[in-house]
């Protein structure tokens, strides 16, 4: 028995649809068309125009992908119209943050088709809030080891890429004459006492 569930599904240019975030692949020629699921306990079914066009096991796995290899055209026009080296090439253009981070997003996946959807993000965010500000956030993102969109969406709602990152060798840094800093001498000169406070 099927049921029906998130009817209708737009193809991303990664060809996979998403569902209860796992991603499933369709033929690369769909993308950015719109399909129809059916999902059971136990698999996903996509229709297109009511033909199926691909059959997936039910994937409990948030952000994970179910890739069919034959759904892949390296080839195809479409496909070609985005690419790894374009990605870059964009990111390169606003920044060396941004083009590491774009880096991890194609490089940390089974597949650098997987890390489309997250590039794309990238590019509405410097659309939303400026490359200089996604620069920065990829700055941020980077010295904090969350390279990832989410991250990144939360550093620039909370502008976070305004503040500057505090330094992780700070308390190195902080002046050691003060009159309220005593020093390693005043705590080895202490006699132990049996006081309890």
């Amino acid at each position: 028995m099927r049921s029906k569930a998130n009817s209708k599904a737009r193809v991303s240019l990664d060809y996979h649809i998403e569902y209860d975030g796992h991603y499933y692949s369709v033929p690369y020629p769909l993308v950015k068309e719109e399909v129809s699921l059916y999902v059971g306990e136990k698999s996903v079914q996509i229709f297109y125009q009511g033909a199926q066009v691909a059959l997936h096991p039910r994937s409990f796995t948030r952000g994970g992908h179910t890739t069919d290899a034959n759904h892949m055209a390296k080839a195809h026009r479409k496909h070609q119209a985005w690419s790894p080296q374009r990605f870059l090439n964009w990111a390169e253009k606003i920044g060396p943050h941004t083009r590491a981070v774009v880096n991890h997003q194609l490089t940390t996946r089974r597949h650098p088709e997987h890390g489309y959807r997250a590039c794309l993000g990238l590019l509405k965010l410097a659309k939303t809030y400026s490359e200089a500000r996604l620069e920065a956030a990829c700055s941020r993102a980077i010295a904090i080891n969350a390279p990832t969109y989410k991250s990144l969406v939360s550093i620039l709602q909370k502008g976070l890429d305004k503040v500057p990152a505090e330094t992780p060798n700070a308390q190195a840094e902080l002046p050691f004459q003060h009159d309220n800093v005593r020093g390693a001498s005043y705590y080895q000169d202490q006699q132990p006492t049996n006081e309890i406070n």
